[in-house]
C-alpha cells in the first residue's frame, strides 16, 4: 500500500480536445477508509514507510535507466520520479504535523 494510496492514480493523462493531453489530479483513494482491523498504528506506519522506500528505489532505478539510455519510455520515468517526490513531500508534511501536534500537547497547561 503506497504512502498516499491515490498517488498512483493522482496524475492521469487524459485525451483532450484535438488529441492534446491534459493532466487531471485525482482524489486520494482510500482516504475515508479506516486502517485494517488488528493492525497497530506502528505497523501501518512501518508499512507506509516501506512503501515510500520502494517508490524512492523505483524512481532511482528508472532515473538510472534513463541516464544509461536503456529506458524505453521517458514519460514513465518522469512519472515515477514525480510519484516519489510527491510521496516524500506528503511524508514530510505528515511528520511536521505530527511533531507540531506533540509539541502542542506538551505545551498544554492543565
Amino acid at each position: 500500500m503506497p504512502l498516499v494510496p491515490g498517488v498512483s492514480e493522482a496524475l492521469r493523462g487524459a485525451s483532450g480536445v484535438g488529441g492534446a493531453s491534459e493532466w487531471q489530479i485525482g482524489g486520494v483513494g482510500g482516504a475515508d477508509q479506516a486502517a485494517p482491523a488488528g493492525k497497530s498504528f506502528g505497523s501501518v506506519l512501518g508499512d507506509q514507510l516501506q512503501s515510500l522506500d520502494k517508490l524512492q528505489n523505483d524512481a532511482a532505478s528508472a532515473s538510472q535507466s534513463l541516464a544509461d539510455g536503456t529506458a524505453t519510455d521517458p514519460t514513465s520515468v518522469v512519472m515515477a520520479v514525480e510519484r516519489a517526490r510527491l510521496s516524500m513531500q506528503m511524508a514530510a508534511q505528515l511528520r511536521t504535523k505530527g511533531v507540531e501536534a506533540i509539541n502542542d500537547i506538551f505545551h498544554t497547561t492543565v
